[in-house]
């Protein structure tokens, strides 16, 4: 199993599309961490981006994110990755979590009140 966390100095970065990496994580089948390496974040918003894709064709699974829009989401479930938001702290004490089962999905997303990302906007010209 692979995971991937966006990440920030070893912190789970809240913010995915602006994330300065993504640490991704091999596990083995004793939920030991195998091996872990560092992806580049591409530029610009993270639903917009190509990320879901090189994911996927990487064999990642899971993500375990801070907060995302429901336009990342979507890409990201899309590629069959399922994506446990309202994660953070220090990502190796967050997989341990994750694989222990003491994580789960908050099931927030965020809002465009607390997020100005490009992505929002063009939900949100009718209200």
């Amino acid at each position: 199993m692979k995971i991937a966390i966006p990440t920030k100095e070893n912190m789970v970065d809240d913010h995915f599309g602006h994330c300065e990496y993504y640490t991704v994580l091999t596990i083995g089948q004793d939920n030991q961490i195998l091996s872990s390496e560092m992806i580049p974040s591409p530029q610009g918003c993270g639903c917009k981006s190509d990320i879901a894709g090189v994911l996927e064709n990487m064999g990642v699974s899971v993500m375990l994110a801070g907060n995302m829009g429901q336009g990342a989401l979507n890409v990201l479930t899309s590629h069959h990755i399922k994506v446990i938001r309202g994660c953070s702290g220090n990502i190796l004490n967050v997989v341990t979590g994750y694989l222990n089962g003491k994580i789960t999905d908050s099931g927030i997303g965020c809002s465009s009140h607390e997020h100005h990302h490009e992505c929002h906007h063009h939900n949100n010209k009718d209200q």
